[in-house]
């Protein structure tokens, strides 16, 4: 009967909307029943919410590999940002990744349910400005106030410190890495390094890594234990020799997403730097 019911639901959903049709309600008043469809967004919302106001958020949240916030994840319902997930969880406020299926948030809207979209910050300055956005919708902002002001002390506080003037590089099973995005450069600065690869690289490959000779090297988290090719990429004798006692290691976890929290990586990354130069 329940599987039924959603599958009359998408039905419903997928009925074309008139030019006439009224726009898709906005939560009125403050949502106790928030859903996350989106890994990045779980992330904000596992921080500024209690667990009994989340309906759910998404099952990679759980993953340690790629949430910051796993532990707090495995005491609420999880989602695999399905509308099947919506209609069954019914919660009374969506919270979306503007970039993510926007197939999926068409169809939501369509049906008429409340939600927030949010594009991924790709620096400080748009974590804070997302963090307010949800705080706000959410009717939590002294908490997301407190999340900014802990994020500013710490980026503060790293920015009284002289700068290190190191040239780091990304090195991985897949070679060079050649960007690893705007927030990955915000922590280097905060912690007082640069990218080095900005300078202008001419390939990926270990001759390129030798011909930049960064004076750190960022390699996988965790160390390398596997037989892949990718895992002897990342392990080249070469590489390993070079820069020996010269490694460092920040987790795309605090970078992927934009959070409060990426200061807490750049103050981990800062003390790794001070201790390899």
């Amino acid at each position: 009967m329940r599987r039924a019911g959603i599958l009359l639901a998408i039905a419903v959903m997928a009925l074309p909307v008139s030019a006439g049709s009224a726009p898709p309600p906005v939560a009125a008043k403050i949502p106790m029943r928030v859903m996350s469809i989106n890994q990045c967004t779980d992330q904000l919302v596992l921080m500024l919410l209690p667990p009994e106001r989340i309906a759910s958020v998404t099952w990679l949240s759980r993953d340690p590999l790629l949430s910051l916030m796993a532990a707090r994840a495995r005491g609420v319902a999880v989602n695999r940002g399905e509308i099947e997930d919506v209609v069954r969880q019914q919660p009374d406020l969506i919270v979306a990744d503007s970039f993510g299926s926007a197939a999926t948030r068409a169809a939501l809207r369509r049906f008429g349910f409340p939600m927030v979209e949010v594009a991924q910050p790709q620096s400080f300055d748009e974590i804070r400005a997302t963090v307010r956005t949800l705080a706000a919708q959410f009717g939590t902002v002294e908490r997301g106030e407190a999340l900014i002001a802990g994020m500013d002390a710490r980026l503060a506080e790293l920015a009284r410190r002289p700068a290190l003037n190191l040239r780091v590089a990304s090195w991985s099973g897949d070679g060079l890495s050649r960007g690893e995005g705007a927030l990955y450069d915000a922590v280097l600065d905060a912690a007082g390094a640069r990218n080095a690869v900005k300078e202008g690289v001419a390939g990926t490959d270990v001759e390129a890594l030798l011909a930049l000779n960064p004076d750190i090297l960022v390699a996988p988290v965790g160390g390398v234990v596997g037989q892949s090719l990718r895992d002897r990429v990342a392990r080249h004798p070469l590489v390993w020799r070079q820069w020996a006692g010269r490694q460092v290691s920040v987790s795309p976890r605090a970078y992927i997403c934009g959070t409060p929290l990426i200061a807490e990586a750049a103050a981990d990354l800062r003390a790794q730097l001070e201790a390899a130069r």
